[in-house]
């Protein structure tokens, strides 16, 4: 029995997938993902939270782990937080900018809004108990 070129590339044995079926399951689920990032009150946020993506890239830029960030952040998954940093990585100079920005605004406010001295004092030595134990 002859078979044709098109019959023999359609005929795949059960249970096993062809390459253009894999292909486009693939492109599915690119095309499913989902973004992990946002851009809301012209700064960057993770997307469905109130987390700023300066706070988990600046952990990162510490050296913290993924997991340690995500403990950090209790109402993240590390999903969201794998996906901050690859969009960090990704997107470098554009949050590289939108993180000085946003210094910049923390320290105008923290110059007219500064703690009081007692607060000050508490904050200070709860620090030095954490430190010294």
């Amino acid at each position: 029995m002859k078979v044709s070129p098109r019959a023999r590339r359609s005929a795949v044995p059960a249970g096993r997938t062809t390459v253009s079926a894999l292909c486009g399951k693939i492109e599915g689920m690119m095309s499913a993902d989902r973004d992990f990032v946002e851009r809301r009150q012209d700064s960057f946020y993770l997307s469905g939270c109130r987390v700023p993506l300066a706070c988990v890239v600046r952990e990162f830029q510490d050296g913290q782990s993924p997991e340690a960030i995500r403990s950090a952040f209790p109402t993240l998954t590390l999903e969201q937080v794998y996906g901050a940093i690859t969009f960090y990585l990704g997107h470098r100079a554009e949050v590289d900018e939108d993180l000085a920005a946003r210094e910049r605004e923390e320290n105008a406010f923290s110059e007219t809004n500064p703690v009081p001295a007692d607060v000050k004092a508490k904050l200070d030595r709860a620090r030095d108990q954490l430190h010294s134990r």
